[in-house]
């Protein structure tokens, strides 16, 4: 097969071509979607840090969860949102690389902390007359950081290679941001190595950290069955089933778009896939977490009445 011998150095993504009309509901709402996904996420972190009585390795957990779904919100939503508006948009390969970098690296850190997290309440509700020692501050930031760096420096192996392809033919994706799957369908270069290495990095990522998941949450149903009264194990259960609806969720949109993906598939389908992940998964994880946690309620509720009577007594002396 013969291709253009020049190379790529602009790609172009489509966004949603043959649906120009729906841009004036789309672009306002995917803009609202994304302000209240970085206020929610920013509440969270906000309430978490000033409150004392959230000051708990599941908290904190919490915390570095909204970080990457900001994280992840910001890299994909403000570029889809040009590429809608424009009805598709010119990106360098480069600017195409590096987002592809950090989209990837924070969905492979989130998969790291929801893991963390799930022992973490695997080590509460399994073995508490040792939680205090084992989940200590310094080893709750230890595991973070690793969560962070693993995800971002294996990360790192994928887009390397994946850069080193030859793009010569076609520049178009028909995409709403720069994925993997449609950039490799672009290249001019066997993507075998690619593929494989995308393969190998899943199984340490996603598969690996979610039977990891499985496993602590069955040991957790078994050891709150154990418990004898029914109010026990109602306390126990709330504890977890925030984390259990945000994993189900994350993992779900994950797998079908990625582990399990639909031969024949659609762009168009395709494309609804990815926006549950990106933009309706960071979302949902501040609204499951302040709706379902009565602690955090609390905490917000404490926090908003001091800052009206902080408010009032300033109204009042001036």
């Amino acid at each position: 097969m013969q291709y253009n011998t020049t190379k790529v150095f602009e790609i172009i993504l489509l966004g949603f071509p043959n649906f120009q009309n729906i841009k004036n509901i789309f672009f306002p709402l995917m803009l609202l979607i994304y302000c209240v996904t970085i206020c929610g996420n920013l509440l969270i972190i906000l309430v978490v840090s000033y409150s004392r009585s959230l000051h708990s390795p599941m908290y904190f957990f919490l915390t570095q969860l909204s970080f990457t779904d900001i994280l992840l919100s910001t890299i994909i939503v403000p570029n889809m949102l040009h590429v809608v508006l424009y009805e598709g948009s010119y990106v360098s390969f480069i600017g195409c690389i590096t987002q592809l970098y950090f989209f990837s690296a924070s969905e492979a850190s989130e998969c790291l902390l929801l893991t963390v997290m799930s022992y973490d309440r695997y080590i509460a509700i399994c073995n508490p007359l040792h939680y205090t020692s084992i989940m200590t501050s310094a080893h709750c930031v230890q595991l973070s950081i690793s969560s962070w760096m693993v995800g971002f420096s294996i990360i790192c192996i994928g887009i390397l290679t994946t850069s080193m392809l030859y793009f010569c033919g076609p520049n178009i994706i028909d995409h709403l941001f720069c994925d993997l799957v449609p950039l490799l369908n672009i290249s001019c270069s066997d993507t075998f190595l690619v593929q494989l290495e995308v393969s190998l990095l899943s199984i340490l990522l996603v598969i690996i950290p979610s039977i990891i998941i499985v496993m602590s949450y069955v040991n957790i149903i078994i050891t709150i069955l154990r418990i004898p009264s029914r109010i026990g194990r109602q306390k126990a259960f709330s504890t977890c089933s925030s984390h259990l609806i945000v994993v189900s969720i994350f993992y779900w949109t994950l797998f079908s778009v990625y582990v399990f993906p639909t031969r024949g598939q659609s762009s168009t389908i395709s494309k609804v896939l990815s926006l549950l992940y990106t933009v309706f998964t960071p979302l949902t994880n501040p609204i499951i977490y302040t709706l379902r946690n009565k602690e955090i309620r609390k905490a917000i509720h404490e926090k908003s009445h001091k800052c009206i009577i902080y408010f009032n007594s300033r109204e009042n002396s001036i």
